[in-house]
């Protein structure tokens, strides 16, 4: 079966090469970085690299399911231009598709970063996807093409699109959790604070469930390059 890696992007000078780079040694067959509108040498970083670049509309989702045209594989998995994949992780995806029969599922997660805090991150984060079913963006989320192809792709909402196509895939079963890991920036956490970046998170979780919508929360919501 073979994998086609999607990454989305915007301004990511730093990171993307390594992101990229990390997804061959991963074992893609195929290797798409969408931009949506990059400013800050981005593309000509992109231009020097072995992947597929195409433009789209900026919005993770819309990003995304643009790419998706591009790609050959049977298998897709989607990566964060601030998360990147341990050597040879794609044949846990090919070996664990087959051996569950699951159509969709994630990494377990290693936040780059020593504090023991993070553990517990990883930890409840390993937790939901087990038991709530939900696959949020950073754990690498990969899924057959034809699957993708059923439910329609991801909603092209403003945020949350992870947690939304999660809860239509839990109609048709559970998600396969593997090893991994997928390695995940702590960028985030570090700039807004571990403690209170969590709870931001929660929040908002709590305010879609609530039925506040993401083009509200995205109002909310601090890019990385803002």
């Amino acid at each position: 079966m073979k994998i086609s890696i999607v990454i989305p992007v915007v301004n990511e000078i730093d990171l993307i090469s390594q992101s990229v780079e990390r997804a061959w040694s991963a074992g893609a067959d195929q290797v798409i970085v969408v931009d949506g509108g990059s400013t800050d040498g981005t593309l000509a970083e992109l231009a020097s690299l072995d992947c597929d670049l195409v433009q789209s509309p900026a919005g993770r989702a819309a990003q995304m399911n643009h790419g998706v045209k591009y790609s050959t594989g049977d298998i897709l998995v989607f990566l964060h231009a601030d998360n990147w994949l341990e050597i040879d992780v794609c044949s846990q995806i090919r070996i664990g598709l087959v051996a569950s029969g699951c159509e969709f599922g994630a990494f377990r997660q290693r936040v780059n970063h020593d504090n023991i805090v993070y553990r517990l991150v990883e930890f409840g984060n390993e937790l939901r996807v087990k038991w709530q079913g939900l696959i949020y963006g950073d754990q690498a989320f990969f899924i057959t093409r034809k699957r993708f192809d059923f439910v329609g792709g991801f909603p092209e909402i403003d945020l949350m699109e992870d947690f939304q196509i999660s809860r239509t895939l839990r109609k048709y079963g559970k998600p396969l959790i593997l090893d991994g890991p997928t390695v995940v920036s702590p960028r985030r956490w570090v700039r807004g604070g571990l403690v209170r970046q969590t709870i931001r998170n929660w929040m908002m979780c709590g305010a879609y469930r609530l039925g506040v919508s993401p083009r509200r929360l995205s109002q909310r919501y601090r890019r990385h390059d803002q």
